[in-house]
C-alpha cells in the first residue's frame, strides 16, 4: 500500500507501473487475507484484525501528513520512499529465521524453493527498473532484497542433497516401524495362549 502511495502523480510522477502493479498486489493480498479471515480460529481473526486496523491507521496518517503538510514532490517522494525501502528491506529480510533453521537443521524442507526463486526474480527485475531512470528508492531497496534472495538460493543448493539423505532416512525408519508392529500384532494374534503378552520380536536389520 505504502509503494502505491509512492507512486501517485503527486508523490512521485510519472511512477504508473508502481502505481498499477503495486495496487495489483493490495487486491491480490486483501483476497488472501480475507480467507485467511473465513478459514482461521477467532483468536488468529482478532490478531489479524489488530494489524489490519493498525495497518490502516498508518496509511491514513501518512497520506494527511504527507499531502496536507508537505509541500514539494521531491520532499514527498523522499519522506514516501524513505519508509517504503524500509518496509521493502523487512519484507525481503522476513525469511532469515528460516535461513536460520535451514543451517541448523541442514535442511530445506522448510524453505520454498520457487518462494525464493519469485522473490530474486522480482529483486532484479525492480533494481534494472529502478535504474532507467534512476531511483534510489526502489533500486536500493531491492538490490539488498536480490542479495537476501541469492543467499537463500545458495542455501537451498548447499543443503539441497543433505535434505534428501534426510528424508530418505526418515522414510526407512518408518518402514521399519510398521514391519515391526505388523510382527508384534502377528505373533499377538497366532498364540491366543499368551496370557503374559510377552512378545518376540526377531533381531533383523
Amino acid at each position: 500500500m505504502v509503494w502505491t502511495l509512492y507512486g501517485l502523480p503527486m508523490v512521485h510522477p510519472h511512477n504508473l507501473l508502481v502505481v498499477t502493479i503495486n495496487g495489483a498486489g493490495c487486491v491480490i493480498e486483501i483476497i488472501y487475507v480475507t480467507l485467511f479471515l473465513i478459514y482461521s480460529d477467532r483468536s488468529k481473526r482478532l490478531k489479524v484484525f489488530l494489524w489490519l486496523f493498525l495497518e490502516l491507521i498508518f496509511i491514513t496518517v501518512l497520506n494527511l501528513v504527507t499531502l496536507t503538510l508537505i509541500h514539494t514532490i521531491k520532499k514527498r517522494s523522499a519522506v514516501i520512499g524513505t519508509i517504503c525501502m524500509l518496509f521493502n528491506v523487512t519484507m525481503y529480510a522476513s525469511p532469515l529465521s528460516v535461513m536460520k533453521l535451514v543451517i541448523t537443521t541442514k535442511s530445506v524442507e522448510y524453505m520454498s524453493f520457487f518462494l525464493s526463486l519469485a522473490s530474486f526474480g522480482n529483486g532484479v527485475s525492480w533494481t534494472t527498473y529502478a535504474l532507467i531512470p534512476f531511483d534510489p528508492f526502489i533500486a536500493l531497496s531491492n538490490g539488498i532484497g536480490t542479495t537476501f534472495s541469492v543467499a537463500q538460493l545458495i542455501l537451498y543448493a548447499t543443503y539441497y542433497k543433505s535434505t534428501k539423505k534426510q528424508i530418505a532416512a526418515r522414510n526407512a525408519k518408518g518402514v521399519r516401524e510398521v514391519n515391526l508392529s505388523e510382527v508384534v500384532v502377528g505373533n499377538s494374534v497366532q498364540d491366543p495362549n499368551n496370557n503374559n503378552k510377552i512378545v518376540a520380536v526377531p533381531n533383523g536389520p
